[in-house]
């Protein structure tokens, strides 16, 4: 007997429960992860504030923490923890979410979440045209940027520590490291 993949939808996707758990559709398969610890979260709120300054004080288009839904297809809903939608990008914003690639996706890694973060979702994110990704290791203290080139991701800047970290797409900004460890 021949084993039948079920591949879900977005209109699946909707009718799961809120339960407090992390649910996306990764190319129709769907993937539970539970709510991140408090340290991620603390990381989460200081660099998407950050951001968030930064974003809305240039006028450069917004800036959203999770829970956000990113439509990237029908069977692809992913949750980052933080996004950015450039001004040219807008039309993107609807009222269920992001509907298409956002300019830069941004995910903090937990231990539950590590090979989904590094290689799961930096494959759909490369399929899907988003151009910017960065990835945030609060254990190690670290941040690395991948940029979208017709082959998929190139690894960019890296940083660790208490360095200053600016990049693509925010090469104007500064962030001392240290203030999101804190």
């Amino acid at each position: 007997m021949a084993i039948r993949r079920v591949i879900l939808s977005y209109r699946d996707y909707e009718a799961l429960p809120n339960d407090g758990r992390r649910y996306e559709l990764h190319d129709g398969e769907l993937s539970v992860t539970p709510a991140p610890g408090t340290r991620h979260q603390a990381v989460l709120m200081r660099l998407s504030a950050i951001l968030h300054a930064h974003v809305t004080q240039r006028g450069l288009g917004a800036v959203y923490p999770a829970p956000t839904d990113v439509i990237l297809s029908e069977p692809t809903v992913v949750q980052p923890d933080i996004l950015y939608v450039a001004a040219d990008r807008m039309r993107l914003v609807s009222a269920r979410g992001i509907e298409g690639s956002p300019t830069l996706v941004i995910e903090i890694i937990s231990p539950s979440t590590v090979q989904i973060d590094r290689h799961t979702k930096l494959q759909l994110y490369a399929r899907h045209g988003v151009p910017h990704y960065w990835i945030v290791d609060p254990d190690q203290r670290s941040i690395e940027a991948y940029r979208l080139v017709p082959e998929g991701y190139e690894p960019g800047a890296r940083a660790r520590g208490d360095e200053t970290w600016s990049t693509e797409p925010f090469a104007d900004l500064a962030v001392p490291l240290a203030s999101i460890w804190a």
